[in-house]
């Protein structure tokens, strides 16, 4: 007599085991994505929109996925509006410190040093994110340094620092990529180095004004033409932006700014003439990075009275001593980006 299974006591095979879990996890890993990117959670999706719009190799992760019209939307509720002025000079008043009383835990973090210190390295965090500050104690001894190779390739920090004798190097502003390929060649708008213009692309898809220190050694941003620039005194400056402080005076920030979170760098100048390097790591899992409101935040609590945001992203990358610093995310020959210009510190 047929004897029926007892389907309780009934043995999958291994096989159609592993087939049934991965067909599990994938439609839950399916759905789970749907529900992240395209459910209720508009705070992810205007992150992830400006995040990947404001990089150079990677907006196809928000175009993908989302239609023009729905990023153009985003971008619009998450925007910067600079203070429209010009840096006031007047404002830097360059002093030694020597009383020892401080107005709170940032300036302390500042002016508690040695006095023949050239800089100090300051260690930053905060919600999401993790980088570092440094306090240029001597404006003169800061200058933009190109790549060797102006319109043909880039170079890396590391070589730039070292052929300039830098103690400290810090990338500066974005450069012209046609071919999507980091080469670093042409840097976006004009760059002026020791009081000539040694580079001038035009890049109509490429905003920022003037930051850069003039003769007498004070960070000065201004929305000009070049020709205005030299007038003004520039030495060493670059175009890029947005700017983030400008004579004090915060600029409007409606969102996250339109610039996600990312790795930035960032830098400034205090009244009494100490500039202020910022480079925050990014893309990391103990540092996502920052926004536009960090970084500002940043610059305003170590006192700065100008400060503006420089090229993120992969470019974002601090040296010292001939020693990198934070974690670069670019992943080309050493885990460097070939840029085409440069802050260092001689």
């Amino acid at each position: 007599m047929f004897k029926r299974k007892n389907k309780s006591n009934y043995k999958w095979p291994l096989k159609r085991k592993i087939v049934a879990f991965l067909c599990t996890f994938y439609i839950l890993s399916f759905s789970s994505f749907l529900f992240l990117f395209y459910g209720p959670f508009d705070s992810f999706k205007e992150f992830w929109i400006t995040s990947a719009m404001t990089t150079m190799n990677h907006k196809y992760l928000a175009t993908w996925l989302y239609s023009d019209s729905y990023i153009q939307k985003v971008l619009q509720n998450n925007s910067i509006d600079e203070v429209d002025e010009v840096s006031d000079s007047s404002l830097i008043k360059f002093r030694k410190y020597k009383s020892t009383i401080y107005k709170n835990k940032y300036e302390k973090e500042i002016l508690d040093r040695d006095e023949n210190d050239l800089y100090k390295l300051i260690e930053v965090s905060g919600k999401g994110y993790q980088g570092y500050l440094v306090a240029i104690y001597d404006p003169s001894r800061i200058s933009i340094a190109t790549t060797a190779y102006l319109g043909v390739r880039g170079e890396s920090i590391l070589t730039v620092s070292k052929r300039e004798g830098a103690i400290v190097a810090m990338n500066a502003g974005g450069f012209y990529d046609p071919d999507w390929n980091s080469n670093g060649a042409l840097p976006h708008g004009t760059v002026i180095s020791n009081g000539n213009i040694v580079s001038d692309y035009a890049d109509a898809n490429m905003g920022g004004g003037f930051i850069g220190f003039t003769k007498d050694n004070k960070l000065i941003l201004g929305n000009m033409s070049k020709e205005q620039a030299i007038k003004k005194g520039y030495r060493d400056a670059i175009e890029f932006g947005p700017y983030l402080i400008v004579n004090g005076k915060r600029s409007f920030i409606k969102g996250n700014g339109g610039w996600g979170r990312a790795p930035r760098s960032a830098i400034g100048q205090r009244e009494d003439g100490i500039v202020l390097f910022l480079v925050i790591n990014g893309r990391l899992a103990n540092s996502i990075g920052a926004d536009m409101i960090d970084l500002t935040d940043i610059m305003e609590n170590y006192g700065a009275v100008n400060a503006a945001n420089l090229d993120g992203g992969s470019s974002s990358e601090l040296v010292i001593n001939n020693n990198i610093i934070n974690t670069p995310v670019a992943g080309g020959k050493d885990g460097l980006r070939n840029m085409s210009t440069f802050w260092v510190v001689k």
